[in-house]
């Protein structure tokens, strides 16, 4: 009780620290309860934050502000357009097959699954194999059930997904255009003593820069990768498949065991224990590694290193509250907390030390 009286006295006597922990706690708050409302705005915020790295290399290349922004929106609205008429279209297509093909792989893998009890009698019995099929019966009637419901309100998602599509990049380009008044004008909102606060927002910006921009190459070298390995083994739906790997790489640790599942399944029942299906398991399991022990390495040597287990923390507490950005951005939110923890000791200290 006395260390917690203590930190509440130091909180309490530092304007400083009064001044992040309530920036901190008004955005955390704001998010929390109009996030969905403003989600679109959100949206706009993140990639006008990742795009302004774009902005500011091609200042560097002697362009003006307007040029620099007009390219990087130029680049973001030509990549827009192939994912909207592109790629999505192509994904629909392969995740349709692959529904159409699910009744078929099911009744392959029972008639496998009842074969247990002759194969290995000492290991399964009649009755366990029945429970299970009735337990997976259940819940694939819940699935469908779940699934009708989603195509039900598919209009509604497509009206969104339609405003979206023109309100975010008309936002995108006002906030990388018009970023110095926006700032300047935030900036009136914010406590006066917040010093401390740009210091950890500088730590922390830089922390952001260095782990989206690794990502997000992270994503696209084991997609095209696995793209081009699933593509040459000749397995279904690797546009898909590889696509959902690339994206797996968001969740570290937990990412790339659940879409192995997938994978595994679609090539045994495609190829069975054949050949074809050790070559593919091999290489799959080949670019995890390297992804997991080269490149990962390669990408993130500059962010701050944090234990797996404050990870997958921050992965389910910020991807509870704020769905695919916490997941994306968990790491970053937990560089945050960290450069908080650091900072404000160390401000603490250097304030009260005594002037010689």
């Amino acid at each position: 009780m006395e260390n917690i009286k203590q930190w509440f006295n130091r909180v309490l006597t530092n304007p400083e620290a009064l001044a992040l922990l309530g920036t901190l706690l008004v955005v955390f708050l704001a998010i929390l309860w109009v996030g969905d409302v403003l989600s679109p705005v959100l949206a706009s915020i993140v990639i006008a934050y990742l795009l302004e790295g774009m902005v500011v290399k091609f200042q560097s290349l002697g362009l003006t502000r307007k040029l620099a922004v007009i390219g990087s929106f130029s680049l973001f609205m030509a990549l827009l357009s192939y994912m909207v008429f592109g790629l999505i279209p192509l994904l629909s297509i392969q995740t349709v097959q692959l529904a159409q093909q699910l009744p078929t792989m099911l009744n392959q893998g029972i008639h496998l699954f009842m074969a247990l009890p002759e194969k290995y009698p000492n290991f399964i019995t009649e009755a366990q194999v029945k429970m299970i099929f009735d337990q997976v019966s259940t819940e694939a009637i819940r699935f469908g059930q779940n699934l009708l419901t989603f195509s039900a309100a598919s209009v509604l998602n497509i009206v969104a997904l339609i405003v979206y599509l023109l309100l975010v990049p008309m936002m995108v380009y006002f906030f990388l255009q018009d970023k110095e008044e926006i700032t300047r004008w935030f900036a009136n909102f914010l406590p006066t003593d917040r010093r401390l606060t740009v210091e950890v927002w500088s730590t922390v910006n830089g922390q952001i820069a260095n782990y989206v921009r690794g990502k997000i190459w992270e994503i696209l070298i084991v997609w095209a990768a696995c793209f081009i390995a699933f593509k040459f083994l000749g397995l279904n739906y690797a546009v898909l498949l590889s696509f959902l790997v690339g994206l797996s790489v968001l969740v570290p640790y937990v990412g790339a065991t659940v879409v192995t599942i997938p994978v595994l399944l679609v090539a045994y029942f495609q190829w069975g224990w054949g050949n074809e299906f050790i070559y593919l398991t091999s290489v799959f399991f080949v670019i995890q590694a390297l992804d997991g022990y080269v490149l990962v390495p390669l990408l993130f040597s500059e962010v701050v290193n944090i234990h797996p287990v404050a990870i997958i923390v921050a992965i389910l507490f910020f991807g509870g509250v704020w769905g695919f950005w916490g997941v994306f951005f968990a790491i970053p939110l937990a560089t945050l907390v960290q450069a908080v923890l650091v900072a404000w000791p160390t401000r603490y200290n250097e304030i009260n030390s005594p002037t010689e």
